[in-house]
C-alpha cells in the first residue's frame, strides 16, 4: 500500500505558531545530535514532530532496563537493542521522509567531519560525563560556525546554554581542561550548566549523587522538559526568529521548585563567583 503520509497534513497543526513559509524552510533543515540516550532520544522525536527534515545522528549503545525512567525508546521490546536503529524507527514512523545520516560508532576523530556536514544546529545529547567526546565537538561547531545548544536535565528541570558563533566559546566558558582531576572537570560542568542550582534542595538522597563514581540520579520529567527547551532554541535559531539566549547567559527552569532563573556568568567557570562556588562544592564532597 502506498503510505498515507503527506508532510502538509502532518504538521498542519504547527501552523499558527509557525507560518506555511517556516514549517517549509524547517523540511530544508538539518540538525545534529549525539547520543540519543536519556535527553537524545526526546530531542529526535519532539523535532521530527517539529517537522525538522532531516538529521544526523550518533549513538553507540544499547538499551538496558536502567533506561526505562527517563529513556524514550527504552521499552520491554527493545531491550538490547541498538538505541540508535531503535529511535531511527521511531522518527521514520513518524515522518518515512526523513533524511537520516547515522553514526553507529559514535562521534569520533576520523567521523566528526561527516557528522556536521551541512548542519544547521548540533543538540548535546551525550552522557554528562562524556567530556572527552563533547569537548571535540562543541570545538568543532565552533570553528564551522553551527550553533551548539545544551540543555540539562536536573531534578525536575532543565538548564539551558547555547554557544552561538562569534560568542565565547565551550572551553572559554566552562574551563574543562583546567581541571586536574575526572571529579573537578564534573564540577566544572555542573556548575556551568546550573549556576543557579535550584534542584539542590530537594535531592533527597545525596549518596545517589557520586561524580567520582560517574553516577547521578535522574528523571523523565527532567528530560521531557529538556526537549521542549532544546527544540524551541532549536527553531528560534533555524528560523532566525525570536532572541536566543546564548552563553554565558543561560536559563534555568525546575517544575518541582515553581521556579525560573536567567543566569549570567561573565568569563563563565572565571568569574570569581563561580570559582568560589566550585571551592565550596569541592569541600562539600570533600
Amino acid at each position: 500500500m502506498a503510505s498515507p503520509f503527506r508532510y502538509e497534513e502532518a504538521f498542519s497543526r504547527n501552523i499558527g505558531w509557525l507560518t506555511h513559509a517556516e514549517q517549509a524552510c524547517l523540511k530544508h533543515k538539518r540538525v545534529a545530535i549525539a547520543g540519543l540516550g536519556g535527553v537524545g532520544g526526546s530531542h529526535l522525536i519532539t523535532l521530527a514532530r517539529l517537522g525538522v527534515g532531516s538529521f544526523s545522528l550518533a549513538e553507540f549503545d544499547q538499551f538496558e532496563l536502567a533506561n526505562f525512567n527517563r529513556q524514550a525508546g527504552a521499552t520491554t521490546s527493545t531491550l538490547g537493542k541498538s538505541k540508535l536503529e531503535v529511535m531511527v524507527g521511531q522518527a521514520l514512523n513518524i515522518n518515512p521522509e526523513l533524511a537520516i545520516s547515522e553514526f553507529p560508532d559514535g562521534v569520533t576523530e576520523v567521523n566528526i567531519g561527516q557528522f556536521l556536514e551541512g548542519v544547521d544546529v548540533y543538540i548535546d545529547g551525550l552522557d554528562f560525563f562524556a567530556f572527552s567526546v563533547r569537548e571535540l565537538v562543541f570545538e568543532r561547531c565552533a570553528s564551522l560556525g553551527i550553533p551548539a545548544i545544551t540543555v540539562a536535565p536536573l531534578g525536575m528541570g532543565a538548564a539551558l546554554l547555547t554557544f552561538m558563533p562569534g560568542g565565547i566559546s565551550f572551553e572559554g566558558y566552562f574551563r574543562l581542561k583546567q581541571a586536574k582531576t575526572a571529579e573537578d572537570k564534573a564540577l566544572r560542568f555542573l556548575l556551568g550548566l546550573s549556576p543557579a542550582m535550584l534542584h539542590a534542595t530537594y535531592l533527597v538522597d545525596r549518596s545517589t549523587a557520586r561524580l567520582e563514581r560517574q553516577r547521578g540520579p535522574s528523571t523523565g520529567i527532567a528530560c521531557q522538559i529538556c526537549s521542549g527547551v532544546a527544540a524551541t532554541e532549536a527553531l528560534k535559531i533555524m528560523l532566525g526568529r525570536g532572541k536566543v539566549v546564548a552563553a554565558p547567559r543561560g536559563v534555568h527552569f525546575d517544575a518541582y521548585r515553581s521556579k525560573l532563573r536567567a543566569t549570567w556568568r561573565p568569563g563563565g567557570n572565571a568569574n570569581p563567583i563561580q570559582r568560589a562556588s566550585i571551592w565550596v562544592a569541592r569541600r562539600m564532597l570533600r
